[in-house]
Protein backbone atom coordinates (compact mmCIF):
# COMPACT_ATOMS: atom_id res chain seq x y z
CA UNK A 1 0.00 0.00 0.00
CA UNK A 2 2.77 2.42 0.96
CA UNK A 3 4.65 1.63 -2.26
CA UNK A 4 1.52 2.33 -4.31
CA UNK A 5 1.00 5.68 -2.58
CA UNK A 6 4.65 6.61 -3.18
CA UNK A 7 4.34 5.66 -6.87
CA UNK A 8 1.24 7.83 -7.29
CA UNK A 9 2.96 10.75 -5.54
CA UNK A 10 6.03 10.41 -7.77
CA UNK A 11 3.86 10.30 -10.90
CA UNK A 12 1.95 13.40 -9.77
CA UNK A 13 5.19 15.26 -9.09
CA UNK A 14 6.56 14.33 -12.52
CA UNK A 15 3.37 15.55 -14.19
CA UNK A 16 3.49 18.84 -12.27
CA UNK A 17 7.14 19.40 -13.21
CA UNK A 18 6.40 18.69 -16.89
CA UNK A 19 3.49 21.13 -16.75
CA UNK A 20 5.72 23.73 -15.10
CA UNK A 21 8.22 23.51 -17.96
CA UNK A 22 5.44 23.79 -20.56
CA UNK A 23 3.96 26.85 -18.85
CA UNK A 24 7.40 28.39 -18.47
CA UNK A 25 8.15 28.13 -22.19
CA UNK A 26 4.67 29.37 -23.05
CA UNK A 27 4.86 32.37 -20.69
CA UNK A 28 8.34 33.41 -21.81
CA UNK A 29 7.28 33.39 -25.46
CA UNK A 30 4.18 35.49 -24.91
CA UNK A 31 1.73 32.61 -25.09
CA UNK A 32 -0.06 33.45 -21.85
CA UNK A 33 -0.31 31.38 -18.69
CA UNK A 34 2.15 33.58 -16.80
CA UNK A 35 0.15 33.66 -13.57
CA UNK A 36 -0.54 29.92 -13.74
CA UNK A 37 3.19 29.36 -14.13
CA UNK A 38 4.05 31.52 -11.12
CA UNK A 39 1.39 29.87 -8.96
CA UNK A 40 2.63 26.40 -9.89
CA UNK A 41 6.25 27.40 -9.24
CA UNK A 42 5.24 28.54 -5.74
CA UNK A 43 3.26 25.39 -5.04
CA UNK A 44 6.11 23.12 -6.15
CA UNK A 45 8.67 25.37 -4.43
CA UNK A 46 10.60 25.24 -7.68
CA UNK A 47 13.71 27.40 -7.51
CA UNK A 48 13.85 28.89 -11.00
CA UNK A 49 14.66 32.52 -10.14
CA UNK A 50 15.72 33.76 -13.58
CA UNK A 51 12.50 32.55 -15.21
CA UNK A 52 10.30 33.69 -12.32
CA UNK A 53 11.94 37.12 -12.41
CA UNK A 54 11.35 37.60 -16.15
CA UNK A 55 7.76 36.36 -16.11
CA UNK A 56 6.91 38.10 -12.84
CA UNK A 57 8.37 41.46 -13.91
CA UNK A 58 6.40 41.31 -17.14
CA UNK A 59 3.21 40.95 -15.12
CA UNK A 60 4.12 43.71 -12.66
CA UNK A 61 4.96 46.10 -15.49
CA UNK A 62 1.59 45.43 -17.13
CA UNK A 63 -0.78 47.68 -15.16
CA UNK A 64 -3.98 46.01 -16.37
CA UNK A 65 -2.69 42.49 -15.72
CA UNK A 66 -1.43 43.52 -12.29
CA UNK A 67 -4.71 45.13 -11.26
CA UNK A 68 -6.55 42.03 -12.48
CA UNK A 69 -4.78 40.01 -9.80
CA UNK A 70 -6.41 42.13 -7.08
CA UNK A 71 -5.01 41.17 -3.64
CA UNK A 72 -2.85 38.44 -5.15
CA UNK A 73 -0.57 41.07 -6.66
CA UNK A 74 1.13 41.38 -3.25
CA UNK A 75 2.06 37.71 -3.42
CA UNK A 76 3.53 38.42 -6.85
CA UNK A 77 5.62 41.30 -5.48
CA UNK A 78 6.99 38.97 -2.80
CA UNK A 79 7.76 36.22 -5.31
CA UNK A 80 9.53 38.60 -7.67
CA UNK A 81 11.51 40.17 -4.79
CA UNK A 82 12.79 36.75 -3.71
CA UNK A 83 13.70 35.76 -7.27
CA UNK A 84 15.45 39.11 -7.79
CA UNK A 85 17.62 38.54 -4.72
CA UNK A 86 18.55 35.10 -6.03
CA UNK A 87 19.59 36.74 -9.32
CA UNK A 88 21.41 39.60 -7.56
CA UNK A 89 18.97 42.11 -9.06
CA UNK A 90 18.94 43.97 -5.77
CA UNK A 91 17.46 47.10 -7.32
CA UNK A 92 14.36 45.17 -8.36
CA UNK A 93 14.15 43.47 -4.97
CA UNK A 94 14.40 46.82 -3.18
CA UNK A 95 11.60 48.32 -5.29
CA UNK A 96 9.29 45.34 -4.67
CA UNK A 97 9.98 45.32 -0.94
CA UNK A 98 9.40 49.08 -0.81
CA UNK A 99 5.93 48.64 -2.35
CA UNK A 100 5.11 45.88 0.13
CA UNK A 101 6.42 47.91 3.07
CA UNK A 102 4.10 50.81 2.21
CA UNK A 103 1.14 48.46 1.83
CA UNK A 104 1.90 46.43 4.99
CA UNK A 105 4.00 48.65 7.28
CA UNK A 106 3.87 46.36 10.33
CA UNK A 107 4.13 43.02 8.57
CA UNK A 108 6.61 40.44 9.91
CA UNK A 109 6.62 38.84 6.48
CA UNK A 110 7.85 42.06 4.89
CA UNK A 111 10.36 42.51 7.70
CA UNK A 112 11.81 39.10 6.81
CA UNK A 113 12.16 40.21 3.20
CA UNK A 114 13.98 43.37 4.30
CA UNK A 115 16.37 41.24 6.37
CA UNK A 116 16.91 38.93 3.39
CA UNK A 117 17.86 41.96 1.32
CA UNK A 118 20.52 42.82 3.92
CA UNK A 119 21.79 39.26 3.55
CA UNK A 120 21.89 39.56 -0.23
CA UNK A 121 24.05 42.67 0.21
CA UNK A 122 26.30 40.80 2.69
CA UNK A 123 25.36 43.33 5.35
CA UNK A 124 25.45 40.69 8.06
CA UNK A 125 25.21 42.93 11.13
CA UNK A 126 22.10 44.69 9.78
CA UNK A 127 20.51 41.37 8.86
CA UNK A 128 21.26 39.94 12.31
CA UNK A 129 19.77 43.03 13.94
CA UNK A 130 16.62 42.80 11.81
CA UNK A 131 16.12 39.13 12.62
CA UNK A 132 16.67 39.76 16.33
CA UNK A 133 13.92 42.38 16.28
CA UNK A 134 11.54 39.92 14.63
CA UNK A 135 12.32 37.27 17.26
CA UNK A 136 11.60 39.76 20.05
CA UNK A 137 8.05 39.90 18.72
CA UNK A 138 7.76 36.20 17.86
CA UNK A 139 10.41 33.97 19.49
CA UNK A 140 9.03 30.91 17.67
CA UNK A 141 9.54 32.13 14.10
CA UNK A 142 11.24 29.08 12.55
CA UNK A 143 12.21 30.85 9.34
CA UNK A 144 14.05 33.60 11.20
CA UNK A 145 15.90 31.13 13.42
CA UNK A 146 17.05 29.28 10.29
CA UNK A 147 18.17 32.53 8.64
CA UNK A 148 20.35 33.33 11.66
CA UNK A 149 21.99 29.92 11.30
CA UNK A 150 22.53 30.61 7.61
CA UNK A 151 24.15 33.97 8.37
CA UNK A 152 26.60 32.36 10.80
CA UNK A 153 27.52 29.74 8.19
CA UNK A 154 27.86 32.34 5.44
CA UNK A 155 30.43 34.14 7.58
CA UNK A 156 32.26 30.89 8.30
CA UNK A 157 31.49 31.12 12.02
CA UNK A 158 30.72 27.45 12.63
CA UNK A 159 30.83 27.75 16.42
CA UNK A 160 28.10 30.39 16.29
CA UNK A 161 26.13 28.26 13.82
CA UNK A 162 26.30 25.33 16.26
CA UNK A 163 25.06 27.59 19.06
CA UNK A 164 22.12 28.77 16.96
CA UNK A 165 21.31 25.21 15.87
CA UNK A 166 21.25 24.01 19.47
CA UNK A 167 18.97 26.89 20.47
CA UNK A 168 16.73 26.12 17.50
CA UNK A 169 16.49 22.44 18.46
CA UNK A 170 15.55 23.37 22.02
CA UNK A 171 12.44 24.94 20.50
CA UNK A 172 11.83 22.58 17.58
CA UNK A 173 13.13 19.17 18.65
CA UNK A 174 11.24 17.30 15.92
CA UNK A 175 13.05 19.01 13.03
CA UNK A 176 15.03 16.11 11.57
CA UNK A 177 16.76 18.28 8.97
CA UNK A 178 18.14 20.49 11.73
CA UNK A 179 19.47 17.48 13.66
CA UNK A 180 21.18 16.25 10.51
CA UNK A 181 22.65 19.69 9.76
CA UNK A 182 23.98 19.91 13.31
CA UNK A 183 25.52 16.44 13.00
CA UNK A 184 27.22 17.31 9.71
CA UNK A 185 28.52 20.55 11.20
CA UNK A 186 30.00 18.67 14.13
CA UNK A 187 31.64 16.20 11.72
CA UNK A 188 33.17 19.07 9.75
CA UNK A 189 34.76 20.26 13.01
CA UNK A 190 35.82 16.70 13.96
CA UNK A 191 33.54 16.78 17.00
CA UNK A 192 32.55 13.16 16.55
CA UNK A 193 31.01 12.45 19.96
CA UNK A 194 28.58 15.32 19.50
CA UNK A 195 27.81 14.18 15.94
CA UNK A 196 27.14 10.64 17.19
CA UNK A 197 24.61 12.02 19.69
CA UNK A 198 22.75 13.81 16.88
CA UNK A 199 22.57 10.66 14.76
CA UNK A 200 21.33 8.70 17.79
CA UNK A 201 18.47 11.19 18.10
CA UNK A 202 17.68 10.80 14.40
CA UNK A 203 17.69 7.02 14.58
CA UNK A 204 15.41 7.06 17.62
CA UNK A 205 12.90 9.29 15.84
CA UNK A 206 13.17 7.70 12.37
CA UNK A 207 14.59 4.19 12.79
CA UNK A 208 13.85 2.99 9.23
CA UNK A 209 15.95 5.56 7.34
CA UNK A 210 19.21 3.93 6.19
CA UNK A 211 21.01 7.25 5.77
CA UNK A 212 21.03 7.85 9.52
CA UNK A 213 22.27 4.34 10.30
CA UNK A 214 25.22 4.52 7.92
CA UNK A 215 26.13 8.07 8.97
CA UNK A 216 26.15 6.97 12.61
CA UNK A 217 28.24 3.91 11.74
CA UNK A 218 30.79 6.03 9.88
CA UNK A 219 31.15 8.43 12.79
CA UNK A 220 31.73 5.52 15.19
CA UNK A 221 34.21 3.90 12.79
CA UNK A 222 36.11 7.19 12.58
CA UNK A 223 36.22 7.47 16.37
CA UNK A 224 37.71 3.98 16.59
CA UNK A 225 38.15 1.77 19.64
CA UNK A 226 36.79 -1.74 20.09
CA UNK A 227 33.37 -0.77 21.47
CA UNK A 228 32.78 1.88 18.80
CA UNK A 229 33.86 -0.51 16.04
CA UNK A 230 31.52 -3.23 17.28
CA UNK A 231 28.62 -0.79 17.40
CA UNK A 232 29.54 0.63 13.98
CA UNK A 233 29.46 -2.88 12.52
CA UNK A 234 25.92 -3.39 13.86
CA UNK A 235 24.72 -0.18 12.24
CA UNK A 236 26.43 -1.00 8.96
CA UNK A 237 24.57 -4.32 9.13
CA UNK A 238 21.25 -2.60 9.85
CA UNK A 239 21.86 -0.33 6.83
CA UNK A 240 22.38 -3.43 4.69
CA UNK A 241 19.16 -4.91 6.00
CA UNK A 242 17.16 -1.72 5.43
CA UNK A 243 18.45 -1.40 1.84
CA UNK A 244 18.01 -5.04 0.88
CA UNK A 245 21.75 -5.65 0.67
CA UNK A 246 22.30 -2.92 -1.93
CA UNK A 247 24.35 -0.34 -0.06
CA UNK A 248 27.98 -0.72 -1.13
CA UNK A 249 29.36 1.59 1.55
CA UNK A 250 27.66 -0.47 4.25
CA UNK A 251 29.00 -3.71 2.76
CA UNK A 252 32.54 -2.33 2.80
CA UNK A 253 31.91 -0.98 6.30
CA UNK A 254 31.08 -4.44 7.65
CA UNK A 255 34.28 -5.86 6.14
CA UNK A 256 36.48 -3.03 7.40
CA UNK A 257 34.96 -3.08 10.89
CA UNK A 258 35.50 -6.85 11.11
CA UNK A 259 39.10 -6.44 10.01
CA UNK A 260 39.75 -3.65 12.54
CA UNK A 261 38.09 -5.60 15.35
CA UNK A 262 40.19 -8.68 14.58
CA UNK A 263 43.34 -6.57 14.63
CA UNK A 264 42.45 -5.13 18.02
CA UNK A 265 41.51 -8.50 19.54
CA UNK A 266 44.20 -10.41 17.61
CA UNK A 267 41.54 -12.86 16.46
CA UNK A 268 40.31 -13.70 19.98
CA UNK A 269 36.64 -14.43 20.60
CA UNK A 270 35.61 -14.46 16.96
CA UNK A 271 31.87 -14.78 16.63
CA UNK A 272 30.54 -17.16 13.99
CA UNK A 273 27.71 -14.76 13.23
CA UNK A 274 30.17 -11.95 12.60
CA UNK A 275 32.32 -14.13 10.36
CA UNK A 276 29.30 -15.21 8.36
CA UNK A 277 28.17 -11.61 7.92
CA UNK A 278 31.65 -10.67 6.79
CA UNK A 279 31.76 -13.54 4.30
CA UNK A 280 28.35 -12.66 2.84
CA UNK A 281 29.24 -8.96 2.55
CA UNK A 282 32.42 -9.84 0.65
CA UNK A 283 30.48 -12.14 -1.68
CA UNK A 284 27.92 -9.47 -2.44
CA UNK A 285 30.62 -6.89 -3.14
CA UNK A 286 32.44 -9.19 -5.53
CA UNK A 287 29.28 -10.17 -7.37
CA UNK A 288 28.22 -6.54 -7.68
CA UNK A 289 31.57 -5.59 -9.17
CA UNK A 290 31.49 -8.59 -11.49
CA UNK A 291 28.09 -7.53 -12.83
CA UNK A 292 28.74 -3.79 -13.10
CA UNK A 293 32.46 -3.66 -13.94
CA UNK A 294 33.53 -7.16 -15.00
CA UNK A 295 36.83 -6.07 -16.53
CA UNK A 296 38.33 -4.57 -13.38
CA UNK A 297 35.73 -4.32 -10.62
CA UNK A 298 36.12 -7.76 -9.03
CA UNK A 299 39.95 -7.74 -8.95
CA UNK A 300 39.92 -4.23 -7.50
CA UNK A 301 37.39 -5.21 -4.84
CA UNK A 302 39.28 -8.37 -3.95
CA UNK A 303 42.57 -6.51 -3.66
CA UNK A 304 41.02 -3.83 -1.45
CA UNK A 305 39.47 -6.38 0.89
CA UNK A 306 42.55 -8.61 1.01
CA UNK A 307 44.64 -5.61 1.98
CA UNK A 308 42.73 -5.48 5.26
CA UNK A 309 42.35 -9.20 5.88
CA UNK A 310 43.21 -12.06 3.54
CA UNK A 311 40.50 -14.30 4.96
CA UNK A 312 37.75 -11.91 3.87
CA UNK A 313 37.48 -13.39 0.37
CA UNK A 314 36.39 -17.01 0.37
CA UNK A 315 37.50 -19.21 -2.50
CA UNK A 316 33.91 -19.81 -3.58
CA UNK A 317 32.88 -16.14 -3.52
CA UNK A 318 33.13 -15.62 -7.25
CA UNK A 319 30.61 -18.43 -7.81
CA UNK A 320 28.05 -17.47 -5.18
CA UNK A 321 24.79 -15.70 -5.83
CA UNK A 322 24.08 -12.24 -4.47
CA UNK A 323 21.59 -12.51 -1.57
CA UNK A 324 18.63 -10.16 -1.41
CA UNK A 325 19.63 -8.93 2.03
CA UNK A 326 22.06 -9.53 4.85
CA UNK A 327 20.83 -9.72 8.40
CA UNK A 328 22.89 -8.83 11.38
Amino acid sequence: MAAAVAAVAAATTAEDEARLLRLEEQAEHGGGGAWDYLCLARRLRARRPAHVLRVGLALLNNASARSGLASEQWTLYEQVATAAMDCQRLDVAKDCIGVLSKQFPDSTRVARLEALLFEAKSEWAEAERAYTQILEINPFDQIVHKRKIAIAKAQGNMSLAIGYLNKYLELFMADHDAWRELAETYVSLQMYKQAAFCYEELILSQPTIPLYHIAYAEVLYTMGGLENLQTAKKYYASTIQLTGGKNTRALFGVCLCTSAINQLTKGRNKEEEGSELQRLAAEVLLNNYKQQAPSKGAPLSAACLKEHETQLIPTSSTHSECPDSIDS
